[in-house]
C-alpha cells in the first residue's frame, strides 16, 4: 500500500551539485509530485534535512552465520526467516532499497512485494557463482566434502555449465549476476588477490546476462582480478580493495562501477575474534583492512562512479551504518549521499530510485540537522526523525517512541 504526504518547508536534498533547498516535498500514492493530495498525512518540516531514500548495494539478506557452510546448508526456513529481521532492520536504518548480491530467491521477493513484512525494495541475484575453490567455496583445504551450492553461492565451473545457470537465476527473477572473479575474505582455500574464472567462462556470464538486458557484478579485490572482469564485459565490481590508479582509470573508460563494502572489513577487524571467525578469515581482513577507503578516493579521482554497500554477515549486520561514517571519512557527506542515493541507483538501473524530484518513489529520509555540516546525523539512527517508503512512515522517531 503506497501513502501520501507533505514535508512542509524543508531542506530538501536537490543533487550533490546543489545541495539542500528549502521547499516543500509532496508524495502522493507513493510518487514525488509537484502538489500535494488533498488528504496527505502533513509534516512540518522546519529546521529538518530530508535525503532521498539510502540504497545498500551490497546486502545479503541471507548471511545468518559467519560460517560459510552453515550459510550454505543450514535450514532454509530460519535463513528466511532470519533475513525478514535483518531487511526490516536496514529499513529501519533508512535503506529503503538494497540490492542482494549473492542469495536471495523468488520466494522471498514475493513475500516482500505481498508485503508480508517490513522491507526495503529488494533486488537480488540469487546464489553467486563460484569456480571449484573459488570463494564462494565453503571448503577448507583439509575437508573432503562434497559442495555444489547453497543459500548464498553455487559452484560451476565451464562456459556451457555457466550459460545454463544465469538462464536459471534469471528465469526466476533475478536482478543481476553475481560471480567470484577473486579470492575473500570469507573463503578458506583461496588466495585474494589471484583473479579467477578463465575469460571464456566470464564473458560466457555476460553474454547471457546481457542478451536478457541484464548485468553481471564480480566480487574481485586486485587490480589484477579487477581487469579480468571488466575487460570481460563486467559492469560493477564489488569490494575493490587493492586497485591502483591504472585500473580505475581503466574502470572508468569501461564505465564499470566500484561498490565499497567499508563496514565489513572494520566489523570483522573489531568483532571477528569475539563472535568466532576463523583465523584464516580474521589474517586475509588485515591484508584489505586498510586499503578500502584508499581505493574510493583512487577511484573517484579516474572518475569512476563509486557507489555504495555494507556486505555484512552473521551478527554483524548492525554495523551497516557504520560503513556511511567510513565512506564520508574517505570521500566527504556530499559523494557518500550521492554513493548511496544517485550513483547506485544507476548502477540498479531504475530512474525511479535515488533522487526526489517528480515521479520519483517516495523513499525519504528526514534528518534533524544538515549532513553537510553534521555529517554523523547520516550514521546516528537517532537523526532519523522519519524514514518514509512509498509515501508511508516506516521509522523513525515516532516509530521509536512507540517500542
Amino acid at each position: 500500500m503506497s501513502g501520501s504526504i507533505i514535508i512542509a518547508g524543508a531542506h530538501v536534498w536537490a543533487g550533490a551539485e546543489r545541495g539542500f533547498v528549502k521547499t516543500d516535498l509532496a508524495i502522493v500514492d507513493g510518487l514525488v509530485a509537484d502538489r500535494p493530495a488533498p488528504e496527505s498525512k502533513r509534516v512540518d518540516g522546519d529546521g529538518q534535512w530530508v535525503i532521498p531514500g539510502l540504497i545498500d548495494a551490497h546486502f545479503h539478506a541471507y548471511a545468518t552465520s559467519m560460517d560459510g557452510l552453515e550459510n550454505e546448508r543450514g535450514p532454509l526456513s530460519y535463513t528466511a526467516i532470519n533475513s525478514t529481521l535483518r531487511l526490516a532492520a536496514a529499513l529501519r536504518r533508512g535503506f529503503t532499497t538494497v540490492r542482494d548480491v549473492a542469495g536471495g530467491d523468488i520466494g522471498l521477493a514475493r513475500a516482500i512485494e505481498a508485503r508480508l513484512f517490513p522491507s526495503p525494495r529488494y533486488h537480488f541475484t540469487g546464489p553467486a557463482l563460484s569456480q571449484t575453490g573459488g570463494h564462494g567455496d565453503p571448503r577448507s583445504q583439509h575437508i573432503d566434502v562434497c559442495f555444489s551450492g547453497g543459500h548464498m553461492c553455487e559452484v560451476v565451473d565451464g562456459a556451457d555449465n555457466l550459460r545454463v545457470a544465469v538462464r536459471e537465476r534469471l528465469r526466476t527473477g533475478a536482478h543481476a549476476i553475481k560471480i567470484m572473479t577473486s579470492g575473500g575474505v570469507f573463503s578458506l582455500a583461496d588466495p585474494i588477490r589471484n583473479p579467477q574464472y578463465s575469460a571464456d567462462e566470464i564473458r560466457a556470464v555476460v553474454d547471457e546476462a546481457t542478451r536478457r538486458e541484464s548485468y553481471v557484478a564480480a566480487h574481485a579485490y586486485s587490480s589484477e582480478a579487477v581487469m579480468h572482469s571488466i575487460e570481460n564485459g563486467v559492469r560493477s565490481i564489488e569490494h575493490g580493495n587493492l586497485i591502483d590508479s591504472a585500473t580505475a582509470r581503466a574502470m572508468a573508460g569501461w564505465r564499470a562501477f566500484l561498490v565499497p563494502t567499508l563496514a565489513a572489513y572494520d566489523a570483522m577487524d573489531r568483532r571477528g575474534t569475539s563472535i568466532g571467525l576463523n583465523e584464516v578469515s580474521l589474517a586475509k581482513n588485515t591484508e584489505v583492512l586498510s586499503k578500502g577507503q584508499e581505493a574510493v578516493q583512487i577511484a573517484l579521482a579516474a572518475g569512476v562512479s563509486v557507489g555504495f554497500g555494507s556486505d555484512l554477515m552473521g551478527d554483524l549486520e548492525d554495523d551497516q551504518l557504520a560503513g556511511v561514517r567510513l565512506q564520508v571519512a574517505a570521500s566527504g557527506a556530499a559523494e557518500t549521499i550521492r554513493s548511496m542515493t544517485e550513483v547506485n541507483a544507476k548502477l540498479i538501473g531504475d530512474a525511479s530510485l535515488g533522487h526526489l524530484g517528480a515521479g520519483a518513489y517516495g523513499d525519504a529520509v528526514m534528518l534533524s540537522a544538515n549532513p553537510l555540516e553534521e555529517p554523523a546525523v547520516l550514521w546516528d539512527e537517532n537523526a532519523r526523525e522519519l524514514v518514509i517508503q512509498a509515501g508511508r512512515v516506516v521509522g523513525g522517531a515516532s516509530e521509536r517512541d512507540d517500542e
